[in-house]
């Protein structure tokens, strides 16, 4: 079997492209225009109650979820600044996002980031901002009258204060990426954008789980490989209720790692010995880590005594997404599919 390398996502939607044609022309996106939003706005994110008189005339993001949610509403000009990037951006969304200044391509101070005067603050993660977030808390931000937003993917069922990256109290669902996307929509008023961005999504999520399950793959198992602190070191990879555990749940494959933490560490020995049938690598331009280079991360398992004589390795069933294609973000459905047809290699 050959490896599979999704080093960029599929290509942009027909939803997309008509997204970008309608807002071009000023026409409404479905068969009819959806009710503007009505300000004050007030939405409930994550245990705060933002509330808003108007759209926001500047953003920041921090994190690719948001980020790219915003560019997929035709929001690019809106944008103050940008931080925290683990893959290049999309190529639809170049246009947009070379006019965006870059804070950081990790973590942005907080100075600037207020320096930015945002009228909204969107985060990826809590532990960028949160109730330990290395970029600030988000009662340091609202005391200066600035909201924050989190992504309802890393807080709804979950529980950041447990674990490296947070452990998660009820398993994930994609549910949780559309709630991002209406409440972001509804902030802009953007709500045309955002039903017809969440439609596509729902229909390309559909169509793979129904493939996959229409493979009746017998036992067939996965593990999903983010990175790690040095490639001598046990690996990060994805727990049994995260964003990668959703997506073999969804498509019939079982997770060899049985903890509940996002990404826990877990011995080469002890995933060798499950033997999963697919290992799933992290693409990602990001170089915090070696591991981070999944050039590097194919080399050691070809290498390495122990992963070598795993089967995945031997029939070369690895399959390469990126590594955002592993988090809550639109690009989860690329992963999905990317998986899929990895998965349609295992029929005898």
């Amino acid at each position: 079997m050959s490896m599979f390398c999704l080093s960029r996502p599929l290509g942009r939607s027909v939803v997309l492209r008509a997204s970008i044609v309608a807002a071009g022309l000023g026409l409404p996106l479905s068969g009819a225009w959806a009710e503007p939003t009505r300000y004050p706005l007030t939405v409930e994110n994550c245990g705060h109650t933002l509330r808003f008189e108007a759209a926001p005339r500047n953003a920041v993001t921090i994190g690719q979820s948001a980020t790219e949610v915003l560019y997929a509403l035709g929001l690019g000009d809106r944008m103050a600044g940008t931080a925290l990037w683990f893959n290049d951006v999309l190529p639809e969304f170049k246009a947009q996002n070379d006019k965006v200044p870059r804070l950081d391509n990790n973590a942005p101070s907080f100075e600037s980031v207020i320096n930015k005067r945002p009228g909204l603050v969107a985060t990826q993660f809590e532990w960028m901002i949160g109730p330990q977030g290395v970029v600030g808390t988000r009662e340091q931000f609202h005391e200066l009258g600035t909201p924050t937003y989190v992504m309802p993917a890393d807080c709804d069922g979950k529980n950041n204060l447990v674990g490296a990256d947070g452990t998660r109290t009820a398993p994930f669902t994609t549910e949780s990426i559309y709630k991002g996307i209406a409440q972001l929509a509804r902030i802009f008023d953007r709500q045309d954008q955002g039903s017809a961005l969440a439609a596509d999504l729902r229909r390309r999520e559909e169509a793979a789980v129904a493939r996959a399950k229409a493979l009746a793959l017998p036992d067939a198992s996965a593990v999903f490989w983010f990175s790690s602190a040095d490639l001598d070191l046990d690996p990060y990879v994805a727990g049994q209720k995260g964003i990668p555990g959703y997506m073999m749940r969804a498509l019939g494959l079982r997770n060899v790692v049985q903890s509940d933490e996002e990404w826990p560490t877990v011995g080469w020995e002890s995933i060798a010995r499950a033997n999963p049938s697919v290992i799933v690598i992290a693409r990602m331009d990001r170089r915090r880590f070696p591991a981070d280079d999944f050039e590097k991360k194919l080399a050691f398992l070809k290498s390495d005594p122990v992963t070598r004589e795993t089967e995945a390795v031997k029939q070369n069933r690895i399959v390469v997404i990126d590594a955002h294609a592993m988090q809550a973000t639109i690009r989860l459905v690329s992963g999905l599919e990317a998986l899929t047809d990895a998965m349609a290699k295992l029929r005898p």
